[in-house]
């Protein structure tokens, strides 16, 4: 399987690797994105946020939950939405997004059998949320401008902003 499956920090910032083997490994990942994503106050979990640098991602939006593999975003609504977004991996900072009204992402799943999700609203800004997160990208980097700098100054001030640095 190409990728990072050996516990390796990812970089959120880089691009994940497509999956090319469905085997157990790819299995237990499916089940620990689950699992998480699953727990209270979670819509979403792609794979670099916790390390693996793999195209796989885990929802649960509104009673829906699942997951894909090597999801691509295949059509976005040209009408817009704009919430608040926020992501566990610049926690309790919440900003305005815009993104697509409605969203479809097609990949395949554990038995490399194709999958299509097709959302509105919340789902639909989590299907772009965690495919951008496969991409390197974080909510934090589609805000205007002025509100990014905004974003990143609260970041800065937060005490896990600087959790593990030295000295």
């Amino acid at each position: 399987m190409t990728g990072n499956l050996s516990g390796t920090r990812h970089d959120l910032t880089e691009s994940a690797d497509s999956v090319t083997r469905a085997d157990h490994k790819l299995q237990s990942l499916v089940d620990d994105l689950l699992a998480t994503v699953l727990l209270p106050g979670r819509a979403g979990l792609a794979a670099p946020q916790i390390g693996v640098g793999l195209r796989v991602f885990s929802y649960n939006v509104g009673g829906l939950h699942g997951y894909v593999v090597n999801p691509e975003l295949v059509d976005l609504s040209e009408e817009t939405q704009e919430g608040p977004e926020g992501c566990l991996s610049v926690p309790d900072l919440w900003f305005p997004t815009r993104r697509a009204a409605e969203a479809t992402v097609k990949g395949v799943d554990v038995k490399n059998k194709p999958i299509s999700v097709t959302g509105t609203k919340e789902l639909a800004r989590c299907l772009q949320h965690e495919t951008d997160h496969l991409n390197g990208m974080l909510y934090l980097d589609r805000l205007e401008p002025s509100l990014r700098k905004e974003a990143l100054r609260e970041a800065r001030n937060s005490e896990w902003f600087w959790r593990g640095e030295a000295g």
